[in-house]
């Protein structure tokens, strides 16, 4: 029994290891995040950002989001175990119409692309300095529904097939 055990452990743990991000996402990127790439310019340098977007900006010829920027997993999927982590904000912008229903505020994405410069955005009374992406890869990441399962109609030992549930008496 032990063995079994041990077994199922190490196969989902080598499942789990196995996690890579999806093709469009994968390849090297520069180790720097959007509040560093601020405090230290880097124009040009190959980034891989994610987060939740805060607004979709359709243009004549293209499109620019505004993402507060979240650590990526993995997959490359931002992380959501840490809601509250954040590596600051950036701008996004890829060539196209993107329809801001589709990409509306809090959805996760994940860009690809080269740091292009800097805006200046104005958050409340704050001006803040983003890092503007010019994005190759647009990950739009399904949205995750937290679902509670539940045995029909509910446990009891008594159910069952032959039974019913008054059956027992």
């Amino acid at each position: 029994m032990n063995l079994r055990f041990a077994v199922l452990v190490a196969a989902a743990a080598l499942l789990s290891a196995c996690a890579t991000a999806p093709k469009p996402l994968q390849g090297s990127f520069t180790q720097v995040n959007p509040r560093d790439a601020v405090a230290t310019p880097q124009v040009g340098a190959p980034v891989r950002w994610g987060g939740r977007i805060i607004s979709t900006t359709p243009g004549p010829n293209s499109t620019c989001f505004q993402l507060v920027s979240r650590p990526l997993g993995a997959t490359g999927r931002p992380l959501s175990s840490a809601p509250d982590a954040t590596d600051g904000r950036f701008i996004a912008c890829r060539a196209g119409f993107y329809d801001p229903a589709v990409f509306a505020e809090g959805r996760e994405v994940t860009f690809i692309g080269k740091i292009e410069g800097y805006e200046t955005a104005r958050i409340g009374e704050y001006d803040y300095q983003l890092p503007r992406v010019a994005a190759d890869v647009v990950y739009l990441w399904p949205e995750v529904r937290e679902v509670e399962v539940r045995p029909y109609p509910y446990y009891d030992p008594f159910w069952g097939p032959r039974w019913g549930y008054w059956g027992w008496w």
